[in-house]
């Protein structure tokens, strides 16, 4: 339950973690916040509230346009064609009933994901839980800086090293700018990848048939293990762990009285229509790349491709073995062949909407890291410190792939980190359907029996699609080294996600489960944030 005091006052929250109460963090986000009209609360819809409203979702729908993501379209549609378009809507639709979850938590609560396990679970798993999530983190700064790379790589004709790149897209990690602005700027890179995208798509003029039947029909004829290995990385690319952390923080952003159940209520019903519209957008940028692919080079050969490359004398010609096999393409390859297809102005473009998807993701990594160290280790420390020390933790591991990986290696690297992401799901989906799960936490607005029961399903699904996608990868490293450390790793890991799931069972009802009455979810007191200072 809520309680008031006076504006002027610290807040004090319960933490389980910590005897006695403790103030509540402040953010590097939330300097400003944006009002909301004060509109008759009996009407159904406002456009000026729904403006009001729009930005965190916009910023959470980057995760879905990183480079990763780009470039498990550009594979689904050169592996199976139009074929995948539905599991690609499918994905989409759950990330956005997860997003969901997100943003009820942090508009009900005050808190964001990361602040609620602080203050719910016991110092190993929460400190356990906080490395699994930079590791997260971790492997999507390295995507972005491999896009951006990759995009810039391609711009300037060879002539920018990847490890120039990393010092460009850490910029952006320290800057700043009013709220509106930032979200202002986020649009607009999503515009950027919206008519880069949309160019290839005219200009390739793929069928509408074939992509409204692959959108809309749940069935892939003559598909293989090729194929169903590309629909489980369709779906592991979309889903990502630190986005769920990172929406449940945005949307403190907005003027909410929490005390006011209408306002609560009212604030959720806008933040979903504002996820929808951000998701709907993200999904038709990936369906242009999907679609490019899957007309110009699903079934094309290497041969095909070298001999079109040499006719219109690309210097990336040596790219493509002369030999029948089938086209693999990646980012980089996929900028080289579009251009040897469709001229140089569609490698350029495309080239441009792949920096404009880094850049984008590095600048809202750079928020998620931050939310999670500050609300995982309850940090207090300045602007510029707070900054400096979430962006190092990622900054090394980037510069060395950088600086020993040439280009047209870097983006072998994807398959590798995405396997890595999967991993982590399990520990960002498992805490929000339990905290959203409690009464004590969400008073009216915890997660109702269908949406317990549902919820649990989909995570299981998308869990379990994650870690078929782990076990492929493990697999084909042939290595019994690599399968040893794997097996011992598996251990300690799933050991981790049951301990998880236990409690979340508890947050269900299943409350047999807890067998020495060890697992309390005590109701947090929730009060006004306070402005940030600097030390």
């Amino acid at each position: 339950p809520e309680s008031s005091q006076s504006s002027s006052q610290e807040p004090e929250l319960y933490s389980p973690a910590s005897p006695g109460p403790q103030r509540e963090p402040i953010s590097t986000y939330f300097e400003e916040k944006v009002p909301i009209p004060e509109d008759d609360l009996t009407k159904l819809f406002s456009f000026r509230k729904l403006w009001a409203f729009t930005g965190p979702g916009f910023l959470m729908s980057i995760a879905y346009l990183d480079p990763g993501n780009i470039e498990s379209d550009l594979q689904s549609g050169a592996r199976a064609g139009f074929k995948l378009l539905w599991v690609l809507l499918g994905a989409t639709i759950i990330g956005l009933l997860l997003q969901r979850l997100a943003a009820r938590l942090g508009v009900v609560t005050g808190m964001h994901l990361a602040e609620v396990c602080n203050r719910h679970y016991p110092t190993v798993p929460r400190i356990i839980l906080w490395l699994m999530v930079e590791l997260a983190i971790i492997g999507s700064d390295m995507q972005e800086v491999i896009g951006s790379a990759i995009a810039l790589n391609l711009l300037s004709v060879g002539r920018i090293a990847p490890a120039g790149v990393v010092a460009l897209t850490r910029v952006s990690g320290l800057s700043s700018s009013g709220l509106r602005k930032l979200e202002a700027f986020f649009g607009f890179l999503i515009t950027i990848m919206a008519l880069s995208f949309g160019y290839e798509y005219v200009r390739v003029a793929p069928n509408q048939g074939e992509v409204l039947k692959g959108m809309f029909v749940p069935y892939c004829s003559g598909c293989g293990p090729t194929q169903l290995e590309q629909a489980v990385g369709v779906v592991g690319a979309v889903i990502m762990p630190h986005n769920i952390y990172l929406h449940s923080a945005l949307v403190k952003s907005r003027d909410i009285n929490r005390e006011n159940k209408k306002e609560v209520k009212e604030a959720n019903k806008y933040y979903f229509i504002e996820s929808s519209i951000a998701l709907f957008v993200s999904f038709l940028i990936n369906v242009f790349v999907v679609a490019v692919f899957a007309e110009a080079f699903y079934g094309r050969t290497n041969m095909e491709v070298s001999l079109q490359c040499n006719e219109t004398g690309s210097a990336h010609s040596e790219l493509f073995p002369a030999n029948n096999e089938t086209l693999e393409v990646d980012i980089y390859k996929g900028g080289v062949v579009l251009g040897c297809f469709f001229g140089p102005a569609a490698l350029y473009i495309w080239a441009i909407g792949i920096l404009a998807a880094g850049q984008s993701s590095t600048m809202t990594g750079t928020y998620s890291g931050q939310f999670v160290m500050e609300g995982f280790l309850n940090l207090r420390w300045s602007r510029f410190a707070r900054v400096l020390l979430t962006r190092s933790i990622a900054i090394f591991p980037t510069l060395l792939v950088a600086v020993f990986q040439d280009v047209q290696h870097l983006t072998g690297m994807n398959d590798f980190l995405n396997v890595l992401q999967s991993m982590q799901l399990p520990f960002a989906l498992i805490p929000i359907l339990t905290f959203t799960s409690l009464t004590s936490l969400m008073n009216d607005f915890a997660n109702g029996l269908v949406w317990k029961i549902g919820g649990g399903l989909v995570i299981l699904v998308v869990c379990a699609i994650n870690m078929y996608f782990v076990v492929v990868y493990v697999t084909a490293l042939n290595s019994i080294v690599l399968y040893v450390f794997s097996a011992l790793l598996s251990i300690a890991y799933l050991s981790f996600v049951s301990y998880l799931v236990w409690r979340c069972l508890i947050a269900l009802g299943v409350s047999r489960l807890d067998f020495r009455g060890s697992v309390q979810y005590p109701p947090a007191v929730l009060m006004d944030e306070q402005p940030e200072f600097d030390s």
